[in-house]
């Protein structure tokens, strides 16, 4: 009879079924077994280690699901109905800021600004840089100015360093700089400051004229449909793709003066954008381009905690809301609604105003103290609660204004985006950009302002400024893509 016979193997068997103990020690070493085999078996399995991601919500902001809504002008507007017929679209679901970009929002962006500035005309002197300043944050120590900036180390093997890209320094933010050093306070002063006959009462005050900030963003619409790009096999060079933008990005304060002939308002353009009594209201006198350059702003913010947390996967930019999603946003979720909080009226029972807006000739809202913008979180927030989406202020759009932009969208986020460039320093590319015709640099801006009467309030309502204009009564808000089918998702 065999080593392996039938019975040796049925009666080996039974004994382990029988013994607690022996069953125990089998059962964990064919576990072992198996964890402890070849982990690439040779089948499909894709990448392996990838832990699941959901996108975070952004501090601030309020989820918009994905949805379809009619659009198109809500009252009995004819000859706007001829223009812009109403329309089914589809738009994908999107974090929206809740209210309105505050004063200090702004503020923060432009006090970075100021930071990397100073910075940059430190790291660009070499007789300042290696000098021993007091720590700035009182904690009693010394360290060089060359610590307020730091630049790749060839040493260091990381993955994204380029020996052969451009020497650009990585502003150090977490090491303060003390404007009041005296090896560093008189190259800041003459580089940043007003001077001479520009200085008012002797006071030193920032040079506005110097707040430019550069970015760089990649023109997708542009390569794609690029006919030299359609041949795969000799695509074209992406940096025709790749642009470089300076903006200067300090609110337009005088719009307030600028904007009303005949009209004392020289108080708001005083103190609107700096006194903390406004910080919590919209900013205004911001164009299109410097829209654009917060966003991309607070995008790179974001992305540089991403990276510094093991690159973990980063979430879609922030942007401007195209008019469609901004009217989706607006509705609230329901159907054919006149205003965000559905209408007909303007007013409550009790004849209280449900927007910050002008509701007949020489009465600006007086009746509730909102003569001019409001606190960005006044009023009842819509159903997807997103405050002021009527009055207050008028806000920017990513979409370029055509009156007849229903008849030709896609119905699937559509847009009609077209860009031009504000400003340039290159005088070739100045000259170009000075022969775009006017009518092509329109922007759509929707919901109505302080300034306004109801008809402008509504939600399918839309109008236009252009993108180089600064208005007291236009602002703006950021939307961001969400990543995945739907927030409620749990995998």
């Amino acid at each position: 009879m065999g080593f392996f016979s039938k019975e040796r193997m049925t009666k080996g068997f039974n004994m382990i079924i029988g013994n607690k103990r022996l069953r125990f020690v089998s059962i964990a070493s064919v576990v072992a077994f198996i964890a402890c085999g070849p982990t690439d078996t040779g089948d499909l399995t894709g990448v392996q280690g990838r832990s699941p991601w959901f996108h975070p919500e952004p501090p601030g902001t309020v989820y918009v699901k994905t949805g379809t809504f009619h659009t198109g002008q809500g009252s009995q507007d004819i000859f706007q109905s001829y223009l812009q017929p109403n329309k089914q679209m589809t738009i994908v679901g999107f974090w929206m800021d809740e209210t309105e970009i505050t004063n200090n929002e702004y503020r923060q962006f432009v006090a970075y600004v100021i930071d990397s500035i100073a910075r940059m005309k430190l790291y660009d002197e070499d007789d300042i840089k290696e000098k021993i300043v007091p720590s700035a944050d009182k904690s009693g120590g010394n360290k060089l100015v060359a610590e307020l900036f730091k630049k790749p180390n060839p040493d260091e093997e990381a993955e994204d360093y380029d020996p052969n890209a451009p020497e650009v320094p990585f502003i150090n933010h977490d090491e303060v700089l003390d404007w009041e050093q005296k090896e560093l306070h008189k190259l800041l002063y003459a580089e940043m400051f007003y001077q001479g006959e520009e200085r008012f009462r002797g006071k030193r005050q920032i040079d506005v004229s110097k707040l430019k900030y550069h970015y760089q963003w990649f023109d997708l619409v542009l390569a794609a449909n690029s006919d030299k790009n359609r041949d795969k096999y000799k695509p074209q060079n992406r940096k025709d793709f790749i642009k470089d933008e300076d903006v200067l990005i300090y609110p337009d304060t005088l719009c307030w003066i600028r904007d009303f002939t005949y009209s004392f308002n020289e108080p708001m353009a005083r103190v609107y954008f700096w006194h903390p009594r406004y910080d919590d209201y919209p900013v205004v006198g911001v164009n299109w381009a410097q829209a654009r350059a917060f966003c991309h702003w607070r995008s790179y913010q974001k992305e540089a905690y991403w990276e510094m947390n093991d690159h973990l996967p980063n979430t879609e930019n922030f942007r401007l809301p195209t008019e469609y999603e901004w009217e989706y946003a607006a509705r609230g979720g329901r159907i054919g609604n006149k205003y965000p909080w559905g209408g007909p009226y303007a007013r409550n029972g009790k004849g209280c105003m449900l927007a910050n807006f002008k509701p007949m000739r020489g009465d600006y809202g007086a009746s509730d103290g909102g003569v001019y913008p409001v606190r960005a979180d006044s009023y009842f927030p819509n159903d997807f609660g997103l405050y002021n989406m009527s009055g207050n202020v008028s806000e920017w759009t990513q979409t370029k204004w055509d009156e007849t932009t229903n008849t030709f969208s896609h119905d699937l986020n559509g847009n009609y985006d077209v860009y031009f460039k504000e400003h340039s320093d290159d005088a070739q590319e100045q000259a170009k950009i000075a022969k775009v015709p006017i009518n092509q640099k329109r922007k759509v801006i929707r919901g109505g302002s302080w300034k306004d009467v109801a008809y402008y309030i509504e939600c399918g309502a839309r109008t236009y400024e252009f993108q180089d204009t600064s208005k007291c009564y236009v602002g703006f808000r950021c939307v961001q893509t969400y990543i995945g089918r739907s927030s409620m998702d749990k995998k």
